[in-house]
């Protein structure tokens, strides 16, 4: 996996250009979920509380 921004210029705004595509792919999330070792019972009840959430989300969305 590669995420690249071009500079020109404004270093800050390629700066939060660069956080918003690694949000977007979910690479911050994925470092601060692995910087922790997870048990494996607390990794499928967070995923199952993450997919109820998405569910919840596409739910509203359909009204």
């Amino acid at each position: 996996m590669s995420i690249s921004v071009e500079v020109k210029g404004n270093i800050e705004r390629a700066i939060k250009l660069l956080n918003k595509k690694m949000q977007l792919e979910g690479v911050k999330k994925e470092l601060k979920n692995r910087r922790f070792y997870e048990k494996p019972s607390v990794k499928k009840k967070r995923k199952r509380l993450e997919a109820n959430r998405r569910g919840r989300k596409a739910r509203r969305r359909l009204l």
